[in-house]
């Protein structure tokens, strides 16, 4: 059964349940995967909501929930939908990224990050979190695990 202890760092929350995720049978991920996403589509819908200026970027994120290979749920920006996304999230940790001028490939000019991503998980992962190992927790009571 999951744990949740609230650790102060989001991201060694994340691997805790990663772990405990891990040694799952199939039967309760069939369980699982509707409930995980329910948990994690509020940082979905706010980081739309965050990359609203733009028009390819909110179609491009996407969620899904993976019980092998680490196990979690993955929010990524499809590169097909939306190229440009990973710039202006700011991946490398730079304030800004220099991209060519169109119609003038010969010039460049830099522009400033608008990060989107990371601050929609880092505002909903205390909730999200507590709300994903408390699906964990009844979903294994509910197969006979205590």
């Amino acid at each position: 059964m999951a744990t949740f202890s609230n650790p102060s760092d989001p991201s060694e929350a994340i691997r805790l349940l990663a772990r405990q995720l891990n040694g799952i049978p199939k039967e309760l991920r069939k369980q699982l995967r509707p409930a995980l996403r329910a948990a994690a589509q509020p940082i979905v819908d706010d980081a739309r909501g965050r990359a609203s200026w733009s028009t390819r970027i909110p179609r491009a994120i996407s969620m899904s929930v993976r019980f092998s290979r680490d196990p979690g749920v993955i929010i990524r920006v499809r590169r097909s939908v939306a190229p440009h996304g990973r710039a202006y999230e700011g991946i490398t940790g730079a304030s800004d990224f220099i991209h060519p001028v169109f119609g003038h490939r010969d010039r460049e000019v830099a522009e400033g990050t608008r990060p989107y991503l990371e601050p929609a998980v880092r505002a909903a992962a205390d909730t999200v979190l507590g709300s994903a190992a408390e699906v964990v927790d009844q979903v294994a009571r509910d197969n006979g695990f205590r």
